[in-house]
């Protein structure tokens, strides 16, 4: 069963974990990672979530285990879910927060690659059921039909600042 670190509100780890499923104590949060993968076409790497994880499109991320750092826990989801090897130099943090109703830090994380045959990943079932490339405009239009899910569309909000600050 897979565990989980426990930190205080200042992200200082405490020592102390739970078990993924368990809920998150009073003060205590967890970390939870995602990337966006973007091709030289400008075009983003977009999983549809399997049935049982509501079947709306998303982007690749997860929870970190205990022992792992935030960049460890984002290059594992990414291998788990999408059969996707990120290193560390392909990832920029593009964003940290913290939100204390959910009880959790999330790192965003942004990278800039192409993908030679997305249709060779090997996709983890019970999590993904697809993957493809989508223009910025397509990911909108998902969302205005309801078919993103949204706590990952405030982070490509977010992102897309960022991308702006850095032309």
């Amino acid at each position: 069963m897979e565990r989980r670190d426990l930190y205080d509100k200042g992200r200082n780890i405490t020592g102390e974990t739970i078990l993924k499923g368990e809920a998150i104590p009073i003060d205590r949060y967890i970390v939870v990672v995602l990337v966006f993968i973007k091709n030289s076409e400008g075009k983003f790497l977009i999983q549809k979530r399997s049935e049982i994880k509501n079947g709306k499109y998303a982007t690749t991320g997860g929870h970190v285990k205990s022992g792992e750092s935030s960049v460890e826990g984002i290059i594992a989801e990414v291998e788990e879910e999408i059969g996707l090897k990120l290193r560390p130099d392909d990832l920029t943090l593009y964003f940290s927060g913290r939100s204390d109703t959910e009880r959790v830090f999330f790192d965003d994380y942004y990278a800039k690659i192409d993908i030679e045959d997305i249709g060779k990943l090997k996709l983890q079932e019970d999590e993904v059921s697809s993957v493809n490339w989508f223009s910025e405009d397509e990911i909108k239009q998902l969302m205005k039909e309801d078919k993103f899910f949204d706590k990952h569309y405030e982070e490509f909000e977010i992102l897309l600042d960022w991308l702006k600050e850095q032309r």
